[in-house]
C-alpha cells in the first residue's frame, strides 16, 4: 500500500516526505492514539480515526492506545472553552474498560498495545515535570484556541491545564511514537509533541489528523450532548434509521469518512448524486448499511434495512416492540411524564428537554394499530390517563375532552425509530 491510501481522509499530514520514507524502507511503525476516558461510548465521529488506525494495523503496523487515565482524573481542557472537571480513579477505569470493549469492535485486541498515562505519571516527580516544562514557553502555549479564547473573553483558565499538551507529548516519548493521528482538533497537541521528543533527544513523530464529522443534524459536530450521533453500541435498527435521517448533503462526506466503502464507489455515487442519476435515499441505504455491518454484522444490517422499510414503507410497526411496563391508575398525568416512564421502561434516558422537543415536533404517538388510532401529542401537558378498565374489545387510545385514556397494548411512538408498547405494571 502507498502513503496515499494509508492518507486517505486525512486533512493534515506532518511531514509526508519523512513518513513515506519511512513506509518505503519497510519500517514496521508504532502508531499512537489517545483515548479520552471522560465518557464510556465512542460514537461514529469518534471512529474517524480509528478505522484509519485499523487499516495501518492490517498493513502490519502496530497501534498504541494510550489511555488518559492520568490526565483525566486531574482535569483537562476539553476543547469547548471551558475547564473540564476531575474524575475519580474508578470513574475513569470503568469508563476506560467500556471504551475499550467498542475500540476493539473495529481494532484487532490481539494485535494492539494498550498503555495507561499512570503507568509514567504516577511515579513522576517535580523535577522531572519541572524538566519537561522547560522546553516550551506560555506564549507557545497560549496558541492553543481553546486558551486563547479563553483568556480574551476572561473565562479561567487553570495552570494545570497548560501543562496538558507538554502530558500528552511526554506520552510519544514513553511509547517511543512514529506516528500519531488523532481528529483536527487534537492538531495543536500532536504538533506539540513533536517538540517534547526533541526536547528528551528522541526521534521526532509524523503526525496525521482527520476532520470532524458532522452530527446527524448536518450543523453541528457529532456530540452525544447535542443528540446527534450514532453510539458504537446502539443497536442495529436505530443506527440504521439514524443513519437514514442525515441530510442528504451530508451523504457522500459520511460514506468517505464513516465506512469502508471502497473510494471508486463513493466516487460513483458523488457523481450520481451531483448528476441527480442516484436517489439519495438509495446512497443513504447505502450508507447505513455499510454502518450497520461495520459494528453488528450483515446479517444486522440486512435486519435493520427490513425493518426500516416495514416501518417507513408501508405505515407498519416493527415485529419486535419493546414493552414497558407502567403503573395503572384513575389519575391523569401529563404527557411528558407519562412518555418519560414508558421511555424509562426500555432503558431510554434522554433529557427532558430532548423529549419536549419531541412533542413540539410532532414526534410524539400514542397508537392502537388494531384500532386503525394514530394520535399526534404536540403537547406536553396533556392529561394522560393510563387505566385498564373500560380496555376490553375497545380500543386501546381514547381522545376526549379532558386528555387521552390508554389502555394496556397501546404503543408509543417517539420520532421516527423508537416503539413502546405499554403494558401493566
Amino acid at each position: 500500500m502507498t502513503l496515499n491510501d494509508f492518507a486517505r481522509g486525512t486533512e493534515h499530514l506532518e511531514d509526508r516526505e519523512h513518513l513515506a520514507a519511512r513506509l518505503a524502507k519497510g519500517d514496521r511503525l508504532r502508531i499512537k492514539f489517545g483515548v479520552d476516558p471522560t465518557a464510556p461510548d465512542i460514537h461514529l465521529g469518534h471512529t474517524v480515526p480509528m478505522r484509519r488506525l485499523r487499516v495501518w494495523q492490517e498493513a502490519g503496523h502496530l497501534p498504541v492506545i494510550i489511555i488518559g487515565d492520568w490526565t483525566a482524573r486531574i482535569g483537562d481542557p476539553t476543547g469547548r472553552s471551558e475547564t473540564r472537571p476531575p474524575l475519580s480513579a474508578e470513574t475513569v477505569a470503568a469508563n476506560a474498560q467500556t471504551y475499550l470493549d467498542q475500540l476493539f469492535a473495529i481494532l484487532d485486541r490481539e494485535r494492539t498495545e494498550v498503555r495507561f498515562q499512570s503507568e509514567w505519571f504516577d511515579g513522576i516527580g517535580l523535577a522531572e515535570i519541572l524538566r519537561l516544562c522547560a522546553g516550551r514557553t506560555v506564549q507557545q502555549l497560549m496558541q492553543r484556541a481553546d486558551f486563547s479564547e479563553r483568556m480574551a473573553a476572561e473565562r479561567p483558565i487553570g495552570v494545570h491545564e497548560l501543562l496538558y499538551p507538554l502530558l500528552q507529548g511526554y506520552d510519544s516519548v514513553a511509547v517511543d511514537a512514529d506516528l500519531e493521528i488523532g481528529g483536527t482538533d487534537q492538531l495543536f497537541n500532536l504538533l506539540a509533541a513533536r517538540d517534547v521528543q526533541r526536547w528528551y533527544g528522541k526521534p521526532v513523530q509524523d503526525v496525521a489528523t482527520f476532520p470532524i464529522l458532522e452530527g446527524t443534524d448536518g450543523v453541528r459536530k457529532m456530540s452525544k450532548s447535542y443528540g446527534n450521533y450514532i453510539g458504537v453500541a446502539e443497536p442495529p435498527e436505530e443506527q440504521y434509521g439514524k443513519a437514514m435521517s442525515i441530510p442528504d448533503t451530508l451523504i457522500v462526506r459520511w460514506l468517505a469518512l464513516a465506512t469502508d466503502v471502497p473510494a471508486a464507489e463513493v466516487e460513483e455515487i458523488a457523481r450520481g448524486l451531483a448528476a441527480e442519476e442516484v436517489n439519495p435515499r438509495d446512497a443513504k441505504a447505502r450508507l447505513a448499511r455499510a454502518i450497520v455491518t461495520q459494528f453488528h454484522g450483515a446479517a444486522a444490517a440486512e435486519a435493520a434495512e427490513a425493518a426500516f422499510r416495514r416501518v417507513h414503507g408501508g405505515g407498519g410497526m416493527p415485529d419486535d416492540v419493546p414493552e414497558a411496563a407502567l403503573p395503572t391508575g384513575a389519575e391523569a398525568r401529563d404527557a411528558v411524564g407519562f412518555v418519560a416512564d414508558a421511555l424509562r421502561g426500555v432503558g431510554d434516558g434522554r433529557s427532558g428537554s430532548e423529549l419536549r422537543r419531541n412533542f413540539s415536533q410532532g414526534g410524539v404517538t400514542l397508537n392502537d394499530p388494531d384500532a386503525g388510532v394514530r394520535l399526534v401529542l404536540t403537547d406536553p401537558r396533556t392529561p394522560v390517563r393510563f387505566t385498564a378498565n373500560g380496555s376490553a374489545g375497545g380500543p386501546r387510545v381514547v381522545a376526549g375532552e379532558g386528555g387521552v385514556t390508554v389502555h394496556p397494548g397501546a404503543i408509543v411512538q417517539i420520532g421516527k425509530r423508537l416503539f413502546i408498547r405499554c403494558v401493566a405494571g
